[in-house]
């Protein structure tokens, strides 16, 4: 190697499903347009590498890059530059499983279905130090929130906020540790940083030798290690194997499939993705159809509408067979092609079978483990109370939202009704922040919903977290909501100095349905949890309640009712 050589490159190391460890198969594994797409070039590296091994060489090319019209028709200036980006992959076997490395846009080339998607982040979790993460990538099911996190000098992963029993950690980096490797040859004290997703990025070495040898280093600590104590909550969903639960699982979605949607399916981006996603402008989807339907970013209620009206038995094939295709530009031309993939990667579902619950998470079903299970059950257990603290008048069903909250005041002395009516500050300006929709006798903070789905209640526990935080940080705000609040109820002013103590979700189900941990919605289950973790820890008290429902508005019946 000649001097100031590196002996190692930052590569992303993937690991195929179901592949067997011959040149022949993994040839089979590569679609035909892709490479016709780079005008690949084959070559068969093994004597070289000691194993079998394929690598493919080519690039994507396009005459006029997409940008070039649109410059053009900005500045009258004729402009005309090609794009030409290189693509190399390399596939190689190493003690009996097949990896792939990608040279530039080389990654392109590896099919999805054929990634094993918990591959990096097994190897993370064994081999990372838990006091030094330095990024973390955790996704709310049914939240449609992913949280992103970044601490470039690392910190504890107790530090870092994550909801051990609220969230599924998707990609995790951090330090690496204790494990002989090229990059530590010269030098054993060298740090060496990893990220763990679908793929594993770290560096490799570059010899041929030394390749395969990190490569079995790798596989060495997938096969004997267990993940560290800090992280095993990370392992907490567990892909299914089995083929015939597979299928009742298909079938139940099938079955959800022809129904209205009920807050059990929700849009999701595919974790190892999130780049495209953000630079894309166009997006083409296909459901059983010639035609895709364009729009400027990922539809899930076009997808709902087209499985509908399919015949049932055949809705979860329909979504199965269709496509998502992401375009750099908005005349989503065949050249501004970013990437095409499965429908189903675009898809959260949650399925119960008896007393187990299965969640569809890109493309591949998982069990969630019993111990997450049983964390989200007592939690929720703990704060949908029977024995409310407020007291709360029945919810007439023909009643919209607004007018029940309007109606509170005159039905529960001391109540204060502050629905729509937001709090502007310096921060907060234009449409403010609403601080809650009632405000009980001894200040507690009420929020109400009547809720179809868990997007409804996603929503309002997003409402309380900026609501607190507003009160907790922001004094003009607090001096703000205590004028609102002098205004509508004279003589019960709130305290010099207050800060909210209590938050109560109250809520109306969908039919009047009564309100209890094994009614309410999955996914909202998920985020109510994760809500009250972070309100409890700024010291304020959260609790759930169900509100009544009654044909008759409490109004002209004057019944008072208590919430359920």
């Amino acid at each position: 190697m000649a001097p100031g050589t590196s002996a190692t490159s930052k590569r992303t190391l993937y690991r195929l499903a179901g592949v067997a460890p011959t040149v022949d198969a993994m040839f089979d594994v590569l679609e035909p347009a892709r490479l016709e797409a780079v005008d690949a070039e084959l070559h068969f590296p093994e004597e070289r590498l000691g194993v079998p091994a394929l690598l493919v060489a080519g690039s994507f090319e396009q005459p006029v890059a997409s940008w070039c019209g649109e410059l053009t028709r900005t500045t009258g200036c004729e402009v005309s530059r090609p794009v030409n980006r290189s693509a190399g992959l390399l596939m190689l076997a190493v003690d009996g499983e097949v990896y792939a490395i990608g040279y530039d846009q080389g990654f392109r080339l590896v099919p999805d279905h054929v990634k094993d998607r918990r591959f990096g982040l097994s190897f993370v979790i064994r081999r990372v130090n838990p006091a030094q993460i330095r990024d973390m990538v955790s996704h709310t099911p049914g939240g449609g929130r992913t949280d992103i996190t970044l601490v470039p000098g690392g910190a504890p992963v107790w530090s870092l906020g994550v909801q051990e029993h609220a969230q599924i950690v998707r990609r995790l980096g951090g330090r690496l540790d204790g494990l002989e490797l090229t990059i530590t040859q010269d030098d054993p004290t060298k740090i060496s940083s990893v990220e763990g997703g679908t793929g594993l990025r770290m560096r490799l070495g570059i010899d041929a030798g030394a390749l395969v040898s990190d490569i079995k280093a790798i596989t060495r600590v997938l096969r004997d290690e267990a993940p560290a104590p800090e992280l095993e909550f990370v392992e907490h969903i567990v892909p299914v194997k089995d083929a015939g639960l597979v299928t009742r699982l298909e079938e139940q979605l099938d079955d959800m499939l022809g129904e209205e949607p009920d807050g059990r399916i929700a849009a999701a981006v595919p974790s190892d993705h999130w780049d495209d996603y953000g630079t894309a402008q166009a997006f083409a989807t296909k459901v059983h159809s010639l035609e895709a339907r364009l729009t400027d970013d990922f539809s899930l209620e076009y997808v709902l509408d087209r499985a509908r009206v399919q015949r049932a038995g055949t809705r979860f094939a329909a979504l199965r067979d269709g496509t998502v295709t992401l375009y750099a530009h908005t005349r989503a031309e065949k050249g501004d092609v970013v990437w095409t993939s499965g429908l189903l990667r675009w898809i959260e579902a949650e399925v119960t079978l008896g007393a187990r619950r299965f969640s569809l998470l890109d493309g591949q079903w998982y069990e969630i483990g019993e111990a997450y299970l049983e964390a989200i059950r007592s939690h929720v257990e703990r704060l949908v109370t029977g024995s409310p603290s407020v007291d709360l008048p029945a919810w007439a069903l023909g009643d919209k939202e607004r007018d029940y909250n309007e109606s509170v005041p005159d039905l529960r002395p001391g109540y204060a009704c502050f629905d729509r009516d937001n709090v502007r500050t310096a921060l907060h300006r234009g449409n403010g922040v609403e601080i809650c929709d009632l405000l009980s006798p001894d200040n507690v903070l009420v929020m109400v919903k009547r809720a179809k789905g868990s997007d409804a209640l996603s929503h309002l526990f997003g409402q309380a977290v900026v609501a607190v935080q507003t009160l907790l940080h922001s004094p003009e705000a607090v001096e703000e909501f205590a004028r609102k609040v002098a205004a509508a109820r004279p003589g019960q002013a709130l305290p010099d100095g207050f800060r909210p103590s209590k938050v109560v979700f109250a809520i109306l189900l969908k039919g009047g349905t009564e309100l209890t941990a094994d009614t309410l919605f999955p996914f909202s289950q998920v985020t109510l949890v994760q809500t009250a973790r972070m309100l409890e820890a700024w010291g304020v008290a959260v609790e759930v309640i169900g509100i009544q429902a009654t044909a008759v508005p409490a109004s002209r019946t004057g019944i008072r009712h208590l919430a359920a």
